[in-house]
């Protein structure tokens, strides 16, 4: 699968989410069986925030095995996080990384607020350097996106197993269910 057809089915699965009144993934007992013995195929790598209101399998009416997900608060970079994409795109062979960001995320509004302690502070930090001083936590959250989905770009520019995998980001919207993509 290619970049732009995996961009293409996150898009549509999205347009389903939007009128859905259930999840739509495929999450049968065949599917667990299928994945159980014959391994994931995912078709994108997802890095999204912990915030319980964004959940890409349903946003993306994805299924069990076709989405690889990785979720940090603030949807941040880190050496863990790039190991995992890593891992998705060298060795299950996933050609899109999508950053995903949400409005009213917690961890950006504490990143404007300049009020976090302790190991929130570690996260606050990384998106204080992509956001400045920016107020506006919608654009602090596309800030915060553009910025993580460079550093994950850079990391990857020397790896030539890696140079296929295209890296986008969005925006999804806690209210309407829609996905903004940049």
């Amino acid at each position: 699968m290619t970049e732009d057809e995996s961009l293409m089915l996150l898009k549509k699965g999205n347009n389903l989410y939007l009128k859905a009144k259930k999840m739509l993934g495929d999450i049968s007992p065949a599917i667990r069986k299928n994945t159980a013995l014959n391994g994931q195929n995912p078709y994108a790598i997802i890095i999204a925030c912990s915030d319980s209101r964004v959940i890409p399998e349903a946003i993306f009416s994805a299924g069990i095995g076709d989405l690889f997900i990785i979720r940090v608060a603030g949807n941040v970079i880190d050496d863990h996080q790039l190991g995992s994409v890593e891992y998705a795109a060298a060795h299950l062979h996933c050609p899109l990384t999508v950053v995903l960001g949400h409005t009213h995320c917690g961890a950006i509004r504490a990143a404007i607020s300049g009020h976090a302690e302790g190991y929130i502070a570690s996260i606050t930090d990384e998106i204080k350097k992509a956001i400045g001083d920016e107020k506006d936590d919608l654009k602090a959250s596309e800030l915060n996106v553009r910025r993580n989905g460079s550093l994950i770009q850079n990391a990857f520019k020397e790896h030539s197993e890696l140079s296929g995998m295209k890296v986008t980001g969005a925006v999804y919207d806690i209210e309407t269910g829609n996905v903004e993509w940049l």
